[in-house]
């Protein structure tokens, strides 16, 4: 099992002429993803490596029966792009592009909303998500880890990298990056109720980062639904006080959204939290060595 992307997901590439596009759309199809069209206005008729190119998603969808998009369009043309695919009935939006205007998330998170849980939206500027040894929807490198029993949930690409490299050993069953900007589409708690459900994952990583309290309703729901072993880390122990840093979500606000402050918040309900990225790792090897 894995969650949100499986083997059978059929993957479209929204501006997939692109360069960046191009670049991840091999890498994706080397790891063994399904991707079965591309997306560029005007470039219908063409290909890349063979995949068709179509002018719009629902051309894509209706010719292909693709139930993923990957999006990596320029800022300015995100949220038509992301409104574009839940129209089109795309079950899973996974939205690599940084820069979007907060303004502009909300407005197509909206519209993915109000279409009642039809599509899912991963990011934006976010790595994407991977099914190891099945499935690949984004920018994660798919080499890290093999396929296993750990599921991880992250605010950070490079730390989503670094965790999937030093728990390799155990290996994942899905790596989901979800973006570090003030509005995303799927929440650690999305996450966490996924692989609390999904059978075949037997703990869960969760890295977070100062700033805003996801965190911390995280924790909240940790509590009342999740009886896996959760293993945590918060990026920003050691920012500067009342300093913004890095993603345009880490916004400190007195103690609130501290590295601190969501460090208690989780350790209050059971969950085990390394300072650095590595004792992290640590701590969940050992909560595998001893299920």
């Amino acid at each position: 099992m894995a969650i949100f992307l499986t083997e059978s997901s059929r993957i479209l590439v929204q501006g997939i002429t692109g360069s960046e596009g191009t670049k991840h759309t091999r890498r994706m199809v080397a790891s063994g993803s399904q991707v079965v069209a591309g997306v560029t206005p005007g470039k219908a008729g063409q290909d890349v490596d063979g995949i068709p190119v179509f002018g719009s998603v629902a051309d894509a969808v209706d010719a292909t029966g693709a139930d993923v998009s990957v999006v990596f369009v320029p800022p300015k043309f995100a949220k038509a792009a992301v409104i574009e695919a839940a129209d089109a009935g795309v079950a899973l939006i996974v939205a690599i592009t940084e820069g979007i205007p907060v303004h502009d998330t909300a407005g197509f998170w909206a519209h993915v909303e109000s279409l009642g849980g039809a599509t899912r939206l991963i990011g934006p500027n976010c790595p994407g998500i991977i099914s190891p040894g099945k499935s690949n929807a984004g920018i994660i490198p798919a080499d890290i880890t093999p396929p296993g029993r750990v599921g991880l949930v992250s605010k950070s690409g490079t730390l989503t990298y670094q965790l999937m490299y030093e728990l390799r050993e155990f290996g994942f069953s899905t790596a989901v990056g979800i973006g570090g900007d003030p509005v995303v589409g799927t929440t650690h708690i999305d996450c966490l109720q996924a692989f609390q459900d999904d059978p075949d994952t037997d703990a869960i990583v969760m890295i977070g980062e100062i700033g805003g309290d996801a965190e911390e309703r995280a924790a909240a729901y940790i509590a009342d639904n999740v009886t896996k072993p959760v293993v945590g880390y918060i990026a920003g122990f050691t920012a500067p006080e009342g300093k913004t840093m890095g993603h345009a979500g880490a916004i400190v606000s007195g103690s609130s959204g501290t590295a601190e402050a969501k460090k208690d918040a989780l350790e209050k309900v059971g969950v085990r939290v390394g300072k650095t990225p590595s004792e992290t790792a640590r701590l969940m090897a050992e909560v595998m060595r001893g299920l």
